[in-house]
């Protein structure tokens, strides 16, 4: 049985951007964290999303890789709340790469 919390995975964060997404406005933007959500469920991704966040410096935009469903619709909701603006969500293969920048 994992217990919450007890997973390996973690938010990746570094002092150089992890790389660079082009969103479907064509604005490009450097990603500053990736949180690997695959596999875990509700409330797991909004747990992660918000310390990722708490942890943003104003303007970091944050890669969230999630694949199950519920998480990814209740993400978006929840951002005006934390001090975050939701700038896309692409659908790829068996997952959603949810794109947030801390304001």
């Amino acid at each position: 049985m994992r217990l919450f919390g007890s997973s390996k995975k973690k938010a990746e964060a570094t002092g150089a951007a992890l790389g660079s997404v082009i969103l479907s406005n064509g604005q490009e933007v450097e990603i500053a964290a990736r949180i690997n959500c695959l596999g875990d469920s509700c409330p797991r991704p909004q747990l992660m999303t918000k310390k990722a966040l708490s942890n943003a410096a104003a303007g970091d935009v944050i890669e969230i890789l999630i694949d199950n469903p519920s998480s990814m619709e209740a993400i978006p909701p929840m951002l005006p709340g934390l001090g975050a603006t939701h700038l896309e969500t692409i659908k790829g293969k068996r997952r959603w790469e949810v794109y947030v920048r801390k304001d």
